[in-house]
């Protein structure tokens, strides 16, 4: 089996981080990549073995406006000082993959300022997408071009231009060359021409074994990308939205639905990239009702089928909403020395790190097959191979009873024991928690992983997501509960106006589409779902525009 179908990922926006300028003067380097150096020590004890980070090349603003992808960022430093940060990470067992933003590059790349100095004559004209020399945009070019999510600032390229292909195939080879990186998050990738990747998978297999391509995909058949001739892996935005809507809404058939969807979509070795939050979406603390369900989230995050992320600084428990023209407040910047207590303080970094180490000392949580138990809307249990995962969204106990092997069963994160009987296992769990059961204890018998705080912490949360069960009235689940199935509610259509659809609203834009699936046959259920789930906009322009 490959590393990263073993691999707990982090995820580092490294120019929030390190606090670098929104913008790019192109002056002499700042290295503040040097300033990551401590993290790597933390995320091993957090148990990461994988770090996905990202953007890192020259660029204008936020990054994903490419100018150069061969020079580091001079807002972050040197190439020697990115060697020089992969060599550590590698030294301490992490592998690294680096942001590929290959749909679309900035407008100061070198192709486009030939474009812009020659025009017509330019060796380069045909590198980016539908570039007519009779238009004009908002910069006053005196052409016109295809770009990325309605902003003239990414200029599409074209794809299926041999040049283009092989100059960006040549920069995967140059960055294993010169940084001994294990693999690439292809930006975009839902947008990426398909003969492309296909081409990106041929160079990653040649240039490192168990090169990994993992591309970013918001919606649709995971299968298209995620397979033998394109990419390993995608982000699993539908699992993303499950978690956090299933507990806010007190509704776990979400979340069993989508994992059950999501498994009947894929093949069997493939596993999708599971995360809760990352540098586009609020943080998984600001989106969560209650925050004391920042533990049954987090259990299931590393206990469903899929590989593992948690985006820097969620581990701490920060808090992050998505503002309307800015994502700043996603991507801020961190002391880590400021965090130091929070190994012995902070419920939510003690779960993760315990997490890690379950993970890291339970193989069926990579190799196990996935089996649901139980379900409610407020219960949910299921096992991997041979362990057992429960989890309980009420702010009160709940009593599960699930098929399993007879014996002693410990918990993995409190280590309690619990005695199978007849085929059953009887379980009891605390409000708004869960618990990871091994037949026998495990790797380590009875061992505790999630230890209790030396001390409070100074500032507490609305519930504290870690607490000991403690002895009280047992709610026992009725059947007719667990078969309870939740109600949709009745929504009202939505007219679609006439106008530009990068105008339109994401209500808009979804009603847009389905009136597009509608002109080419029946819409499903699950067809409609999809569209519904999907609420970033620029993802829906792209969509609405593909059935032109």
């Amino acid at each position: 089996m490959a590393w990263y179908d073993e691999a707990i990922f982090y995820h580092i926006y490294p120019l929030g981080l390190t606090g670098a300028p929104k913008k790019n003067d192109y002056g002499e380097p700042v290295h503040r990549l040097q300033t990551l150096m401590p993290w790597i020590d933390h995320l091993k004890k957090m148990e990461v073995t994988g770090l996905y980070i990202g953007p890192l090349f020259e660029s204008v603003g936020h990054g994903y406006e490419t100018t150069d992808y061969k020079k580091l960022d001079s807002r972050l430093g040197t190439n020697e000082d990115l060697s020089a940060f992969v060599e550590a990470c590698h030294k301490k067992g992490i592998k690294v993959i680096f942001d590929g933003v290959f749909n679309h590059t900035g407008r100061d790349f070198f192709a486009f300022k030939d474009i812009q100095k020659n025009r017509e004559a330019s060796a380069y004209k045909d590198w980016y997408c539908n570039v007519n020399f009779g238009g004009n945009n908002e910069y006053g070019d005196g052409f016109s071009y295809d770009n990325w999510g309605g902003y003239n600032l990414l200029v599409k390229l074209n794809q299926r231009n041999p040049a283009v292909k092989e100059y960006i195939c040549d920069v995967i080879r140059y960055w294993v060359a010169e940084f001994d990186i294990d693999g690439i998050r292809l930006d975009a990738a839902d947008v990426l021409d398909f003969e492309f990747m296909k081409e990106l998978r041929r160079t990653a297999d040649a240039v490192k074994p168990d090169f990994w391509l993992m591309g970013e995909v918001i919606h649709g058949d995971y299968s298209r990308w995620a397979n033998d001739r394109t990419l390993h892996s995608v982000t699993n935005y539908m699992l993303h939205k499950a978690l956090y809507s299933g507990h806010n809404d007190h509704n776990y058939y979400e979340i069993a639905h989508t994992v059950n969807y999501t498994g009947g979509m894929i093949s069997s070795n493939i596993k999708l990239y599971n995360f809760v939050d990352n540098h586009d979406v609020e943080r998984i603390y600001t989106k969560l009702v209650d925050k004391g369900h920042y533990e049954p989230v987090h259990i299931l995050l590393y206990t469903l089928p899929g590989i593992p992320s948690v985006y820097y600084g969620s581990e701490f428990g920060i808090e992050g909403k998505k503002e309307k023209f800015s994502d700043d407040s996603l991507r801020p910047a961190i002391e880590l020395k400021d965090h130091q207590k929070d190994y012995t303080e902070n419920a939510c970094t003690r779960l993760i790190a315990a997490l890690g180490r379950i993970h890291k000392e339970q193989p069926d949580l990579v190799h196990g097959d996935y089996r649901q138990l139980a379900l409610t809307n407020c219960q949910y249990a299921f096992a991997r191979g041979g362990l057992i995962v429960a989890v309980n969204n009420e702010n009160k106990e709940a009593y599960l009873s699930v098929p399993a092997a007879d014996g002693e069963y410990h918990g993995l994160l409190r280590g309690t024991k619990v005695q199978a009987a007849g085929g059953r296992l009887e379980i009891r769990l605390a409000a708004d928690s869960g618990e990871i059961f091994a037949p026998g204890g495990g790797a380590e018998d009875g061992k505790r992983q999630l230890e209790e705080p030396k001390k409070e912490p100074k500032k507490e949360p609305k519930k504290e997501p870690i607490e000991e069960l403690k002895e009280k009235p047992v709610k026992v689940v009725k059947e007719e509960e667990r078969n309870e199935q939740p109600k949709e509610p009745v929504k009202e259509p939505v007219a679609v106006p006439a106008i530009p659809y990068e105008e339109m609203t994401v209500e808009q834009l979804q009603a847009a589409i389905l009136d597009k699936m509608a002109q080419r046959g029946p819409v499903t259920d699950r067809m409609r779902k999809d569209v519904e789930e999907n609420i970033w906009h620029n993802s829906l322009v792209n969509w609405v525009k593909s059935f032109n």
